[in-house]
Protein backbone atom coordinates (compact mmCIF):
# COMPACT_ATOMS: atom_id res chain seq x y z
CA UNK A 1 0.00 0.00 0.00
CA UNK A 2 1.29 3.56 -0.63
CA UNK A 3 1.70 5.79 2.33
CA UNK A 4 2.94 9.41 3.12
CA UNK A 5 5.71 8.22 4.28
CA UNK A 6 6.58 6.90 0.71
CA UNK A 7 5.64 10.60 -0.26
CA UNK A 8 8.07 11.96 2.39
CA UNK A 9 10.36 10.02 1.20
CA UNK A 10 10.78 11.20 -2.23
CA UNK A 11 10.95 14.74 -0.87
CA UNK A 12 13.69 13.56 1.26
CA UNK A 13 15.57 11.97 -1.60
CA UNK A 14 14.66 15.50 -3.69
CA UNK A 15 16.14 17.88 -1.17
CA UNK A 16 19.33 15.49 -0.59
CA UNK A 17 20.03 16.25 -4.43
CA UNK A 18 19.38 19.43 -4.13
CA UNK A 19 22.15 19.82 -1.22
CA UNK A 20 24.64 18.00 -3.06
CA UNK A 21 23.49 20.42 -6.27
CA UNK A 22 24.09 23.38 -3.76
CA UNK A 23 27.44 22.13 -2.92
CA UNK A 24 29.19 21.74 -5.96
CA UNK A 25 27.93 25.01 -7.12
CA UNK A 26 30.80 27.15 -7.17
CA UNK A 27 28.93 30.33 -7.36
CA UNK A 28 27.30 30.06 -4.64
CA UNK A 29 29.60 31.89 -2.09
CA UNK A 30 26.97 30.11 0.43
CA UNK A 31 27.52 26.87 -0.81
CA UNK A 32 28.40 24.83 2.30
CA UNK A 33 25.84 26.49 4.73
CA UNK A 34 22.50 25.87 2.35
CA UNK A 35 23.62 22.61 1.58
CA UNK A 36 23.67 21.68 5.42
CA UNK A 37 20.34 23.39 5.13
CA UNK A 38 18.72 21.59 2.43
CA UNK A 39 20.92 18.39 3.51
CA UNK A 40 18.94 18.97 7.24
CA UNK A 41 15.62 19.33 5.53
CA UNK A 42 15.85 15.83 2.92
CA UNK A 43 16.92 14.18 6.12
CA UNK A 44 14.29 15.09 8.92
CA UNK A 45 11.86 13.63 6.04
CA UNK A 46 13.85 10.69 5.14
CA UNK A 47 14.19 9.36 8.80
CA UNK A 48 12.64 11.88 10.84
CA UNK A 49 9.94 9.25 12.26
CA UNK A 50 12.86 7.42 13.38
CA UNK A 51 14.87 9.76 15.36
CA UNK A 52 14.25 11.33 19.04
CA UNK A 53 12.48 14.21 19.10
CA UNK A 54 14.70 16.06 21.02
CA UNK A 55 17.38 15.78 17.67
CA UNK A 56 15.06 16.24 15.64
CA UNK A 57 14.55 19.43 17.51
CA UNK A 58 18.31 20.40 17.82
CA UNK A 59 18.31 19.80 14.14
CA UNK A 60 15.05 22.42 13.05
CA UNK A 61 16.79 24.71 15.71
CA UNK A 62 20.34 24.42 13.42
CA UNK A 63 18.54 24.99 10.45
CA UNK A 64 16.57 27.95 11.78
CA UNK A 65 19.92 29.58 12.98
CA UNK A 66 21.45 29.07 9.20
CA UNK A 67 18.86 30.69 8.29
CA UNK A 68 18.64 33.21 10.46
CA UNK A 69 22.23 34.35 10.07
CA UNK A 70 22.06 34.66 6.50
CA UNK A 71 23.64 31.20 5.36
CA UNK A 72 21.06 30.18 3.09
CA UNK A 73 22.14 32.11 -0.27
CA UNK A 74 21.53 31.30 -3.52
CA UNK A 75 24.18 30.54 -6.48
CA UNK A 76 23.94 31.72 -10.10
CA UNK A 77 23.06 28.45 -11.92
CA UNK A 78 24.05 28.29 -16.10
CA UNK A 79 20.75 29.12 -18.09
CA UNK A 80 20.11 28.79 -21.93
CA UNK A 81 20.21 32.74 -23.48
CA UNK A 82 17.36 34.12 -23.50
CA UNK A 83 16.85 34.10 -27.63
CA UNK A 84 16.85 30.32 -27.31
CA UNK A 85 14.71 30.07 -24.37
CA UNK A 86 12.33 32.51 -26.33
CA UNK A 87 12.48 30.70 -29.13
CA UNK A 88 11.77 27.22 -27.43
CA UNK A 89 8.26 28.92 -25.82
CA UNK A 90 7.45 30.11 -28.76
CA UNK A 91 7.11 26.71 -30.30
CA UNK A 92 5.88 25.19 -27.50
CA UNK A 93 3.63 28.30 -27.71
CA UNK A 94 -0.02 26.88 -25.14
CA UNK A 95 1.45 23.19 -25.19
CA UNK A 96 4.14 24.59 -22.16
CA UNK A 97 0.85 24.55 -19.99
CA UNK A 98 -0.13 21.07 -20.36
CA UNK A 99 1.99 19.34 -17.44
CA UNK A 100 0.74 22.24 -15.36
CA UNK A 101 -2.80 21.64 -15.66
CA UNK A 102 -2.78 17.79 -15.81
CA UNK A 103 -1.48 18.06 -12.34
CA UNK A 104 -4.51 19.28 -10.96
CA UNK A 105 -6.58 17.22 -13.18
CA UNK A 106 -4.84 14.11 -12.35
CA UNK A 107 -4.83 14.85 -8.54
CA UNK A 108 -8.76 15.17 -8.74
CA UNK A 109 -9.09 11.84 -10.65
CA UNK A 110 -6.53 9.72 -8.86
CA UNK A 111 -8.84 10.94 -5.23
CA UNK A 112 -11.74 9.46 -6.72
CA UNK A 113 -10.47 6.43 -8.07
CA UNK A 114 -7.50 5.00 -6.17
CA UNK A 115 -8.72 4.97 -2.40
CA UNK A 116 -11.47 2.51 -3.89
CA UNK A 117 -9.04 -0.06 -5.60
CA UNK A 118 -7.11 -3.16 -4.01
CA UNK A 119 -4.09 -4.90 -5.25
CA UNK A 120 -4.06 -8.69 -4.35
CA UNK A 121 -6.76 -7.91 -1.50
CA UNK A 122 -4.69 -4.93 0.05
CA UNK A 123 -5.74 -1.34 -0.19
CA UNK A 124 -3.71 0.70 -3.06
CA UNK A 125 -3.24 3.79 -1.18
CA UNK A 126 -3.69 5.15 2.19
CA UNK A 127 -7.34 6.53 1.98
CA UNK A 128 -6.78 8.74 4.93
CA UNK A 129 -4.25 10.98 3.03
CA UNK A 130 -5.84 9.93 -0.69
CA UNK A 131 -5.25 13.33 -1.77
CA UNK A 132 -1.62 14.31 -0.73
CA UNK A 133 -0.97 10.87 -2.35
CA UNK A 134 -2.84 11.63 -5.48
CA UNK A 135 -0.95 15.19 -5.51
CA UNK A 136 2.29 13.14 -5.52
CA UNK A 137 1.54 10.83 -7.97
CA UNK A 138 0.02 13.05 -10.42
CA UNK A 139 3.32 15.38 -10.00
CA UNK A 140 5.43 12.34 -10.86
CA UNK A 141 3.36 11.44 -13.83
CA UNK A 142 3.78 14.40 -15.29
CA UNK A 143 7.43 14.92 -14.75
CA UNK A 144 7.40 12.57 -18.23
CA UNK A 145 5.39 14.23 -19.80
CA UNK A 146 7.27 17.98 -19.24
CA UNK A 147 10.48 16.46 -20.64
CA UNK A 148 9.16 15.25 -23.57
CA UNK A 149 7.62 18.26 -23.80
CA UNK A 150 10.66 20.53 -23.55
CA UNK A 151 13.26 17.87 -24.90
CA UNK A 152 15.45 18.47 -21.38
CA UNK A 153 16.72 15.44 -19.46
CA UNK A 154 15.62 14.38 -16.19
CA UNK A 155 18.80 16.55 -14.28
CA UNK A 156 17.65 19.24 -16.07
CA UNK A 157 14.73 18.89 -14.10
CA UNK A 158 16.41 18.82 -10.78
CA UNK A 159 18.23 21.76 -11.28
CA UNK A 160 15.21 23.84 -12.11
CA UNK A 161 13.77 22.12 -8.90
CA UNK A 162 16.71 23.85 -6.90
CA UNK A 163 16.50 26.91 -8.54
CA UNK A 164 13.33 27.32 -7.23
CA UNK A 165 14.41 26.31 -3.56
CA UNK A 166 17.18 28.27 -3.77
CA UNK A 167 14.91 31.56 -5.18
CA UNK A 168 12.72 31.02 -2.27
CA UNK A 169 15.03 29.96 0.35
CA UNK A 170 14.34 29.06 3.94
CA UNK A 171 10.63 30.74 3.37
CA UNK A 172 9.83 27.05 1.51
CA UNK A 173 9.55 25.88 5.04
CA UNK A 174 6.72 28.17 6.58
CA UNK A 175 3.52 26.33 6.11
CA UNK A 176 4.98 23.10 8.27
CA UNK A 177 6.51 25.82 10.66
CA UNK A 178 3.64 28.29 11.37
CA UNK A 179 1.24 25.02 11.16
CA UNK A 180 2.84 23.69 14.12
CA UNK A 181 3.19 26.47 16.15
CA UNK A 182 -0.53 26.46 15.47
CA UNK A 183 -0.54 23.21 17.45
CA UNK A 184 1.45 24.43 20.17
CA UNK A 185 -0.67 27.84 20.60
CA UNK A 186 -4.08 25.42 20.99
CA UNK A 187 -2.19 23.38 23.49
CA UNK A 188 -1.22 26.20 25.13
CA UNK A 189 -4.63 26.93 26.03
CA UNK A 190 -4.55 30.15 23.34
CA UNK A 191 -8.36 29.25 22.73
CA UNK A 192 -9.89 29.29 25.95
CA UNK A 193 -8.00 32.83 26.13
CA UNK A 194 -9.78 33.93 23.38
CA UNK A 195 -13.19 32.22 24.06
CA UNK A 196 -12.94 34.55 27.46
CA UNK A 197 -11.89 37.46 26.02
CA UNK A 198 -14.70 37.03 23.04
CA UNK A 199 -17.28 36.82 26.24
CA UNK A 200 -16.12 39.10 28.03
CA UNK A 201 -15.74 42.13 25.28
CA UNK A 202 -17.81 41.20 22.60
CA UNK A 203 -21.98 40.41 22.78
CA UNK A 204 -21.24 36.95 21.09
CA UNK A 205 -25.37 36.62 22.29
CA UNK A 206 -25.91 38.49 18.95
CA UNK A 207 -25.39 35.82 16.04
CA UNK A 208 -24.01 38.44 13.55
CA UNK A 209 -21.25 39.75 16.14
CA UNK A 210 -20.42 36.11 16.65
CA UNK A 211 -20.03 35.44 13.13
CA UNK A 212 -18.27 38.37 12.45
CA UNK A 213 -15.73 37.72 15.14
CA UNK A 214 -14.77 34.34 14.16
CA UNK A 215 -14.00 35.10 10.56
CA UNK A 216 -12.54 38.72 11.63
CA UNK A 217 -10.69 36.02 13.90
CA UNK A 218 -9.61 33.72 11.23
CA UNK A 219 -8.17 36.79 9.09
CA UNK A 220 -6.43 38.34 11.88
CA UNK A 221 -4.89 35.53 13.37
CA UNK A 222 -4.21 34.01 9.90
CA UNK A 223 -1.97 37.73 8.83
CA UNK A 224 -0.41 37.17 12.45
CA UNK A 225 0.50 33.34 11.72
CA UNK A 226 1.27 33.23 8.17
CA UNK A 227 -1.01 30.08 7.32
CA UNK A 228 -4.84 29.83 7.79
CA UNK A 229 -3.98 25.61 8.84
CA UNK A 230 -2.40 27.15 11.60
CA UNK A 231 -5.34 29.82 12.93
CA UNK A 232 -8.28 27.37 12.04
CA UNK A 233 -7.49 25.13 15.42
CA UNK A 234 -7.12 28.30 17.63
CA UNK A 235 -10.22 30.64 16.62
CA UNK A 236 -12.20 27.89 16.52
CA UNK A 237 -11.26 26.01 19.68
CA UNK A 238 -12.00 29.67 20.98
CA UNK A 239 -14.72 31.00 18.93
CA UNK A 240 -16.22 28.34 16.67
CA UNK A 241 -16.71 25.66 19.26
CA UNK A 242 -17.77 27.43 22.17
CA UNK A 243 -19.78 30.31 20.55
CA UNK A 244 -20.78 29.21 17.21
CA UNK A 245 -21.89 25.86 17.62
CA UNK A 246 -22.30 25.32 21.78
CA UNK A 247 -24.16 28.58 22.12
CA UNK A 248 -25.93 28.92 19.06
CA UNK A 249 -26.23 25.48 17.48
CA UNK A 250 -24.48 26.77 13.73
CA UNK A 251 -23.97 23.95 11.15
CA UNK A 252 -20.24 22.69 11.59
CA UNK A 253 -19.82 21.80 7.90
CA UNK A 254 -20.46 25.51 7.10
CA UNK A 255 -18.27 27.06 9.79
CA UNK A 256 -15.14 24.76 8.92
CA UNK A 257 -15.56 25.39 5.21
CA UNK A 258 -16.15 29.47 4.99
CA UNK A 259 -14.23 30.05 8.25
CA UNK A 260 -10.77 28.44 6.34
CA UNK A 261 -11.80 30.53 3.08
CA UNK A 262 -12.25 33.57 5.87
CA UNK A 263 -8.69 32.79 6.92
CA UNK A 264 -7.27 32.71 3.26
CA UNK A 265 -8.17 36.32 3.13
CA UNK A 266 -5.83 36.83 5.77
CA UNK A 267 -3.25 35.08 3.69
CA UNK A 268 -4.05 37.59 1.22
CA UNK A 269 -2.84 40.25 3.29
CA UNK A 270 0.45 39.45 5.02
CA UNK A 271 3.97 39.36 4.23
CA UNK A 272 4.34 36.52 6.78
CA UNK A 273 2.77 34.01 4.23
CA UNK A 274 6.15 34.41 2.49
CA UNK A 275 5.54 32.02 0.08
CA UNK A 276 2.61 33.64 -1.15
CA UNK A 277 2.80 36.67 -1.06
CA UNK A 278 6.83 37.71 -0.78
CA UNK A 279 8.44 34.60 -2.76
CA UNK A 280 6.74 35.53 -6.21
CA UNK A 281 7.32 39.18 -5.95
CA UNK A 282 11.26 37.90 -5.52
CA UNK A 283 10.52 35.22 -8.33
CA UNK A 284 8.80 38.22 -10.79
CA UNK A 285 12.02 40.49 -9.84
CA UNK A 286 9.31 43.14 -8.56
CA UNK A 287 10.85 46.38 -7.12
CA UNK A 288 8.69 46.24 -4.57
CA UNK A 289 8.57 43.27 -2.25
CA UNK A 290 4.48 43.98 -0.97
CA UNK A 291 3.89 44.95 -4.22
CA UNK A 292 1.55 41.10 -4.73
CA UNK A 293 0.07 42.45 -1.66
CA UNK A 294 -1.00 45.49 -2.14
CA UNK A 295 -3.02 44.59 -5.01
CA UNK A 296 -4.64 41.03 -3.13
CA UNK A 297 -6.16 43.47 -0.14
CA UNK A 298 -8.30 45.11 -2.86
CA UNK A 299 -9.73 41.68 -3.17
CA UNK A 300 -9.33 40.23 0.31
CA UNK A 301 -11.24 42.98 2.17
CA UNK A 302 -14.01 42.43 0.33
CA UNK A 303 -14.39 38.66 -0.16
CA UNK A 304 -14.20 38.52 3.93
CA UNK A 305 -17.08 40.67 4.26
CA UNK A 306 -19.37 38.38 1.48
CA UNK A 307 -18.30 35.57 4.33
CA UNK A 308 -19.30 37.05 6.82
CA UNK A 309 -22.50 37.17 5.30
CA UNK A 310 -22.41 33.84 3.55
CA UNK A 311 -21.45 32.24 7.82
CA UNK A 312 -24.99 34.44 8.95
CA UNK A 313 -27.37 33.47 6.15
CA UNK A 314 -26.12 29.60 5.73
CA UNK A 315 -24.71 28.42 9.37
CA UNK A 316 -28.54 28.87 11.42
CA UNK A 317 -30.88 27.69 8.67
Amino acid sequence: MLTVTHLYWLLGSILLVVALLTAADSSNAKRWSSALFWGSYGALFLVGNLLPPALVGVVVIMMALLAGFGGVGAGRPAMLPERVRRFKAKRLGNWLFLPALAIPLLTVLFTLTLKHLSLFGLPLIDSANATLLSLGLACVLTLPLALKLTGDSPLQSMKENRRLLEAMGWAVMLPQLLATLGLVFTQAGVGSAIASLSNLYLAVDNKLVAVAAYAMGMALFTMIMGNAFAAFPVITAGIGLPILLGQHHGDAAVMAAIGMFSGYCGTLMTPMAANFNIVPAALLELPDKNAVIKVQWQTALPLLMVNIALLYLLMFR
